[in-house]
């Protein structure tokens, strides 16, 4: 089994109300291969919902409450992104997953690069909230621009 940002596969659950579909990923795997996420909705948000990034760190800093999530105008979702975050753990422990391919630059599921939180599109080092959780806990995680590689 394998988890998969449910927006990669065509879900309508990203925060504008649309979904990041990609025909690599759903021809690749078949549907009783695959456990599609939002860890956003998962952790109580709303779709559509306001633009949120990561203030001035990574989902490291997040998760060792160093830092918080923001929207662009200013609120802190730092909760529901943590819960959304443990509940997508919960889910892969349960089902024994091992990897993940989760959605480039978000603050939940980006791996190696997400926005500055500064909503400008800036591009800094670090992981999503999400995906750090999971390689916390010897998950594999890659994102779309990767499945090539998987």
């Amino acid at each position: 089994m394998i988890i998969v940002s449910a927006c990669l596969y065509g879900v309508n659950c990203r925060y504008d109300g649309k979904s990041s579909e990609n025909a690599k990923i759903i021809n690749a795997f078949k549907e009783d291969q695959i456990i599609l996420v939002c860890p956003e909705e998962l952790g109580g948000l709303k779709t559509p919902r306001t633009p949120c990034e990561i203030y001035k760190g990574t989902g490291k800093e997040v998760l060792n409450g160093l830092c918080k999530v923001k929207s662009s105008k200013g609120e802190d979702f730092t909760s529901y992104f943590i819960k959304g975050a443990e509940e997508t753990l919960k889910i892969a422990k349960t089902f024994d997953v091992k990897k993940a391919i989760l959605k480039s630059k978000s603050p939940s599921c980006g791996l190696n690069t997400i926005y500055n939180g500064d909503f400008d599109k800036t591009l800094v080092k670090g992981n999503g909230v999400t995906a750090q959780l999971l390689i916390n806990n010897g998950i594999d995680v890659i994102t779309e621009n990767e499945i090539d590689e998987y």
